[in-house]
């Protein structure tokens, strides 16, 4: 009768065991092949739409896909048309873009997004110097240094890098000013933003970007500079490191041609009013 226990309850702990092991197992989705043989754009009312063969692009939400201009819907049908026996979404950059702006899932205000810009600016990414390392103290100076006078002479702002873990002080002229420069750009500009922000790891490098200051090239390599210094001495990973760099500018550089794509809208809708 022990003997019977003693094995019921070895069924009862293989049991949740395998449940245990079966739930913590990982499946992931495979990606969709490729239905469609060519993508197109399409003017309806003002507007761009996508078209995969004689199907209109859709949003996650079920949305019919529209965008305000033929350069970016250009750029969309590219994206779709480069896919090859799968569609891989994740270096699909734009049409993530787009597909948020216009489904909002997280019901973000433009107001929302630019204290979100605010809020980061004190932990940007350049505005910490290692200066324990002085090798790599002296090299964050000479490429970071010249970006940072530049963002305070371009937006009137007093921001001073920090040589240790304290954040710099952001003062409320320097957040008014780039507030206000938030604010003038419209809510789908401010999503190409908070996606190149979230990339570089700093606004000050966003907006230097964005500003024509600095390349996509120049502005990735600025956001990486302590991890490239790093690797001198650890050794560099070709594949997985190269990659993540190319990802890093192809996410940015999408970002950029999102924002300027709105921007140069917003600037042709103030210069010549439909009357």
């Amino acid at each position: 009768m022990f003997r019977s226990v003693i094995q019921s309850a070895n069924r009862v702990l293989a049991a949740q065991t395998l449940s245990v092991f079966t739930s913590s197992q990982r499946f992931y989705v495979t990606a969709p092949k490729r239905f469609y043989k060519n993508a197109g754009i399409l003017s309806c009312d003002g507007k761009y739409e996508i078209t995969l063969d004689n199907k209109k692009l859709k949003t996650p939400s079920g949305t019919v896909f529209q965008v305000t201009n033929e350069p970016l819907a250009i750029a969309i049908a590219t994206e779709w048309d480069s896919q090859k026996d799968v569609i891989d979404r994740s270096k699909m950059h734009l049409t993530t873009l787009c597909n948020t702006a216009l489904d909002n899932p997280n019901k973000l205000m433009k107001q929302d997004i630019v204290n979100y810009m605010l809020n980061y600016l004190p932990t940007d990414t350049i505005l910490y110097h290692s200066s324990d390392i002085e090798e790599l103290y002296k090299v964050q100076c000479v490429e970071w240094d010249p970006i940072i006078e530049w963002f305070n002479e371009r937006y009137g702002a007093d921001i001073q890098k920090s040589c240790d873990i304290t954040q710099p002080n952001i003062s409320a002229k320097t957040r008014m000013n780039i507030s206000k420069h938030f604010l003038s750009y419209n809510e789908a500009a401010m999503q190409g933003f908070l996606y190149a922000v979230d990339t570089l790891k700093s606004v000050i490098l966003t907006l230097a970007c964005v500003d024509k200051r600095i390349s996509v090239e120049k502005a990735v390599e600025l956001s990486r500079l302590e991890e490239e210094y790093q690797l001198k001495f650890w050794g560099r990973v070709e594949w997985a490191h190269d990659l993540a760099q190319q990802d890093t500018q192809s996410r940015l550089a999408a970002s950029i041609l999102f924002i300027h794509f709105h921007s140069n809208e917003h600037i042709i809708k103030e210069k010549f009013p439909i009357t």
